[in-house]
């Protein structure tokens, strides 16, 4: 089975940069970490409802409420006159 060098792993990363963009290249590591926790939790039996840290809600802060916008629906309708 061949070793793969310094020069090849520059060579995949390389590729990988033109692929994808330097833009969308943390984003990719993100998910792919994200992943890779997620993947690494469920192997060791941790759920995500095992967090015993309360939430915002739990400590009772004060969770800003949605701001009320008026919708098209809401808008008056202006009738166009007819020639």
């Amino acid at each position: 089975m061949p070793n793969i060098g310094p020069l090849e792993l520059v060579l995949i990363l390389l590729v990988v940069l033109l692929l994808f963009g330097a833009k969308r290249l943390p984003e990719l590591g993100r998910s792919l970490g994200s992943g890779m926790k997620e993947f690494k939790d469920s192997v060791t039996g941790k759920d995500a409802g095992d967090d015993t840290s309360p939430t915002e809600l739990e400590r009772g802060d004060d969770v800003p409420q949605p701001a009320e916008t008026a919708t098209r629906a809401d808008a008056p309708v202006e009738a166009e006159p007819r020639s």
